[in-house]
């Protein structure tokens, strides 16, 4: 124990191991049994004890930090006051604290109600939002059972109005008033919304309205088939309006529509006599923008000739490729609002996964005479980044401003219990979930065990063994199909319920069944998530792929990375992909955009903030046959229960505005 730097404690009456809170990481488990399999972090006199449920019957206590320990990395040690009490009780996180002393050493303000209030705009920001409400800050962010002395709130808000940060000609803060409310940010994301709010009012409300006669014989081309009715309602919405949101789970028919959209757009410009339109087909993601280019080419495979003429060469690309990523900087483009993007139509899919920046850039770099077609899930977790663009559109815009939004509600793709499941959590009804879980069947299962390893193990080493034998024979193509026939889901990336944990537990898994321990980096079969765009590569941020050895007779025998791009299959060494990690399992946060036959998902413990009802529909709306949850009905309610709400201003800014 020396060299690990532990300081054992008195032993308690059941033989476990007290050790000191300091000597874990925050978010991480340390490995090790200890007797009767119970690890015990010790509580300090000043700390809150929060028990957390571990597998196999592993109980770890994780307390917060101690004021007077020197070496705590969750402590700023400059604080003092009131940013000292917060960071103390763990209700700031360090990073908080430092970039608000920072922040207000730089404005020339001493005040520690100011240092309070932007540590807590600061922690909104990671958190998600785009800022925070004082008044009501204490009631969203503080434990019941942890004591903090919180400001007066009058007092705080007189503070923040007479600060420097706030008053000078280049502020830090800014303040939005609406309603009685009065929402803090930090300048550069007030800018943005500000932004984004300006450009969306300012695009045209309308197009020229297409001829009656000539829209029902097109949609009646389109939509051939009956039970299309909200399909059409869609699609009359998008037609007379510049700017469109389209929202609907998977299965209700978005890209049908989106396709059905194109070739009634390409066919009025056409029509007019005006050149051959040009589309744009973007999403957050390389895999998004995979599945959408094979959705919509699927789709336009089922139209009329002349609307596949049309539609001919139609590419899907990210959004950072289509508004043209810069070598000098991650958050500007070659197209802005100087150097517009030349399209006439552009399509986001995946639009719930854009963030408040992402949206500002692609705002100002969309011609104000161009449709803007926004496509997604509102229910679907939000952009890692802060904002929350398109739940603030689609519960503010409808009649009142010109946006005009199109919602279908019927799935066509699920069996009827996972749209039951998906439902029931999407309208917060946790016992009818637990309910259909309970039940199982052919399309839900609900793995309720102390330890689930050896269930786990049963569903997707038979799988990771598929994908292995095919990339050992040089089969690319089947391995990646394969690949995405399951996807294992975590909610964490560390821990023992994240993905870290898992990843090493399949690859184990595979050297004991194998014979074969996998020691090694790079493995045939291994599967492959890409985590950084790489234009020169053409491989983008959420691409997927399998490492494949070359088949017999093929000179050289080194092992290949086969990626699913969005514009085909890639072959490349393996040593040109530098940001690529394992991907056994995956985070839901990095499964959107995806889908697979089958899905597992490890829910963590009720104790976890991650554990939303956005994380846990998005987890489950990524099967299209069968979903199987792994962990207890406490879980299940307590994912149901929770919902991940963002805080923005973009709402209200909107919501000031009047219908044309």
């Amino acid at each position: 124990m020396a060299p690990a730097g532990l300081r054992p404690g008195r032993a308690s009456r059941r033989c476990a191991l007290p050790l000191r809170a300091r000597d874990v990481r925050p978010g991480h488990a340390r490995r090790g049994r200890a007797p009767h399999g119970r690890l015990l972090l010790a509580a300090t006199r000043r700390a809150r004890d929060r028990a957390v449920r571990s597998p196999g019957r592993c109980l770890v206590t994780l307390t917060t930090p101690e004021l007077d320990d020197p070496h705590d990395p969750r402590l700023a040690h400059a604080a003092t006051g009131l940013l000292r009490s917060f960071n103390a009780a763990g209700v700031l996180d360090v990073a908080d604290v430092h970039v608000a002393l920072r922040l207000c050493a730089l404005g020339g303000d001493e005040s520690e109600l100011v240092a309070l209030a932007v540590a807590f705009v600061v922690r909104a920001v990671r958190g998600g939002s785009v800022c925070v409400d004082l008044a009501t800050v204490s009631g969203d962010l503080t434990d019941s059972e942890v004591a903090v002395a919180w400001p007066e709130v009058e007092a705080w808000h007189a503070a923040v109005a007479a600060s420097p940060l706030l008053t000078s000609p280049t502020p830090v803060l800014r303040l939005l008033e609406h309603g009685g409310v009065r929402l803090l940010y930090l300048d550069r994301y007030w800018r943005e919304e500000e932004q984004v709010h300006a450009d969306l009012v300012g695009r045209p409300a309308g197009v020229t309205a297409p001829d009656e006669a000539w829209l029902g014989r097109a949609l009646d081309r389109v939509f051939p088939a009956e039970g299309y009715d909200e399909q059409r309602a869609a699609a009359r919405v998008a037609l007379g309006r510049a700017t469109t949101v389209l929202t609907g789970g998977p299965g209700t028919g978005k890209t049908t529509t989106v396709a059905a959209l194109l070739a009634l757009c390409a066919e009025q410009g056409e029509l007019a006599g005006d050149p051959p339109i040009r589309i744009a087909l973007a999403a957050p993601t390389g895999k998004a923008a995979a599945r959408l280019q094979q959705a919509v080419e699927e789709e336009v495979a089922r139209l009329p000739e002349a609307d596949r003429r049309r539609l001919a060469g139609v590419r899907a690309v990210t959004l950072h490729r289509l508004l043209g990523a810069r070598p000098d900087t991650s958050s500007r483009f070659r197209h802005h609002r100087d150097n517009r993007l030349p399209h006439d139509v552009v399509v986001v899919d995946e639009t719930s996964m854009v963030s408040l920046t992402m949206m500002a850039r692609l705002l100002e770099a969309v011609r104000p005479g161009s449709r803007l077609f926004l496509v997604g899930d509102p229910f679907q977790l939000a952009s890692v980044e802060a904002g929350a663009v398109l739940a603030d559109l689609v519960e503010t815009v409808q009649e009142k401003t010109r946006i005009g939004v199109a919602a279908l509600v019927t799935s066509h793709r699920f069996g009827e219990s996972i749209g039951a499941l998906a439902e029931a959590v999407r309208s917060g009804d946790p016992e009818r979930a637990v309910e259909l879980l309970a039940a199982g069947g052919e399309h839900v299962a609900l793995i309720d065990v102390d330890d689930p390893a050896a269930r786990v193990r049963e569903l997707v080493v038979p799988h990771a063994l598929d994908v292995l034998r095919a990339a050992e024979e040089g089969h690319a193509d089947r391995a990646l199909e394969l690949l995405d026939r399951q996807r294992l889901l975590c909610a964490h990336r560390e821990g023992p319920f994240g993905v870290r944990h898992w990843n090493t537990q399949v690859e184990r898994w595979l050297g004991e069944e194998t014979g074969e321990p996998l020691y090694a980096v790079w493995y045939a079969g291994r599967p492959l998530l890409v985590t950084a765009n790489d234009y020169g590569l053409g491989v983008y941020n959420g691409d997927t792929g399998v490492a494949v050895r070359p088949p017999n007779g093929v000179p050289g025998r080194a092992l290949r990375a086969a990626v699913a791009g969005s514009s085909g299959r890639l072959d490349l060494a393996t040593g040109r992909l530098g940001q690529v990690e394992t991907m056994h399992a995956l985070t839901i946060h990095k499964s959107q955009g995806s889908q697979a036959d089958e899905v597992v998902v490890i829910l963590p413990p009720p104790e976890s903030r991650l554990l939303t009802r956005e994380l846990f529909y998005t987890a489950i709306t990524r099967a299209r046959e069968r979903v199987v949850v792994v962990g207890s009905p406490d879980d299940v309610r307590a994912a149901i229960e929770r919902r991940a709400l963002r805080a923005t201003g973009l709402r209200q800014r909107l919501a000031t505005e009047s219908a044309p």
